[in-house]
């Protein structure tokens, strides 16, 4: 198996969204709507602004691999003391090519597209499957972090 590494592209689009409602479901999100309108319309608009990268691990034609990285700009504060962080997002690895080194790969590749960006720090909300990947790499757990939903 040969793995390729490629920056996604506006004609990968619906093989991402789908991808990306396959980790939704594996990390048991409840589907009450179609989500793939409203993420065909958030991907086009942020990837035409540069504020959404992601980088895709392909193998003979196929996606077998995603990662996305949001940029967004929030004020300074001592942690971040320019504003601009690196949301981490859309990390997944088809079932049968996991454990070969392709999410850390990927991580790695939208981590570096964060420094180029100038963000100061990267925030995951991390899947248990996730969790070790992540510390490996050097995150932090940070306990504070709470949501309000409206």
């Amino acid at each position: 198996m040969k793995v390729q590494y490629r920056k996604m592209n506006e004609t990968d689009l619906d093989s991402f969204i789908q991808m990306r409602i396959s980790q939704l479901r594996e990390e048991g999100a409840m589907e009450t709507i179609d989500l793939t309108p409203a993420l065909k319309d958030y991907y086009e608009r942020h990837m035409a602004d540069g504020t959404f990268v992601s980088w895709l691990a392909v193998n003979e034609d196929r996606i077998i691999g995603t990662s996305g990285m949001s940029f967004v700009e929030k004020p300074s504060y001592y942690g971040c003391p320019n504003g601009r962080i690196g949301l981490l997002s859309s990390m997944f690895t088809a079932p049968e090519y996991r454990r070969q080194g392709i999410a850390k790969e990927l991580l790695r590749r939208v981590v570096d597209e964060a420094r180029t960006y100038g963000c100061g720090t990267v925030q995951i909300t991390a899947s248990d499957m996730g969790v070790l990947l992540y510390t490996d790499f050097g995150f932090v757990k940070n306990g504070n972090f709470m949501q309000y939903k409206l």
